[in-house]
């Protein structure tokens, strides 16, 4: 069921969503070679918990940290670790969440650890492009199916490959409500939008093939082939005067 929220309802999710914001402003600061994907970590849960705001994957169906901090190809749910250690050209996708007062804000943004390839640079910028062109159809009286064909056609138009198995979806009171949120889709089809929808629009795009498989612990989501993937996400109202983006900072 599709929850809609109220103004009082957005702007509490505004402050949720600056606090995750600035907190994986914090992360992206910590992204360089010799830290380990712990220590950027324990930054993150610090700074959340001194907002007086709660880490929202920390323990999340037994998730066992406060970020997914994914290198290379791992595309999503990395877990954190004291031994993996980045290294000069790694690309960073760090995903956060953080629960004020009893709502959400989810985003994720992929840093690059020293000097990338020039291919890395582009699979990034194109990521992050696209999610800009779903937040633009993120429009009341639109369709699910519109912001996913639209992240979908910038994707596809650059030879790079939309992740299938894993979408986008509702937030609010949970981490995770209705609608899902594809990266891909038909215009003009899913669940239209309405105001006072908040969603959280989050393109995954590798440089391969769309497949991915999960690591052995269940969680740390690798693409088929061992290419590069970026992931990039905001968490977005949708309102009658077009959609906000609530993971800002200021």
């Amino acid at each position: 069921m599709v929850i809609l929220k109220t103004a009082r309802t957005i702007a509490k999710m505004r402050e949720a969503g600056r606090i995750s914001s600035r907190a994986l402003r914090e992360a992206g600061k910590a992204v360089e070679p010799g830290v380990s994907t712990l220590e950027i970590d324990t930054i993150v849960r610090r700074y959340i918990e001194k907002q007086g705001a709660v880490p929202s994957f920390l323990g999340y169906c037994d998730f066992p940290a406060s970020a997914c901090i994914s290198v290379n190809n791992v595309v999503i749910h990395g877990i954190p670790s004291a031994k993996t250690i980045l290294r000069q050209g790694d690309i960073v996708s760090i995903d956060i969440g953080a629960e004020f007062e009893g709502y959400h804000g989810d985003n994720a943004y992929t840093f690059a650890c020293g000097d990338v390839s020039d291919e890395a640079k582009a699979l990034m910028r194109a990521t992050k492009e696209s999610l800009y062109e779903g937040i633009k159809n993120a429009v009341a009286k639109n369709r699910i199916g519109d912001i996913g064909f639209a992240v979908q056609q910038y994707v596809e138009a650059r030879s790079y490959s939309v992740v299938r198995d894993f979408v986008g979806h509702g937030v609010g009171a949970k981490l995770h409500e209705d609608p899902n949120v594809p990266n891909y889709g038909t215009p003009g089809r899913g669940v239209r939008l309405l105001p006072g929808m908040t969603i959280a629009i989050e393109p995954m795009v590798t440089q391969g093939t769309h497949k991915v498989r999960i690591l052995d612990d269940g969680w740390t989501t690798v693409t088929a082939d061992g290419k590069l993937a970026a992931h990039y996400e905001h968490t977005v109202a949708v309102t009658s005067d077009g959609p906000i983006i609530l993971t800002l900072p200021d």
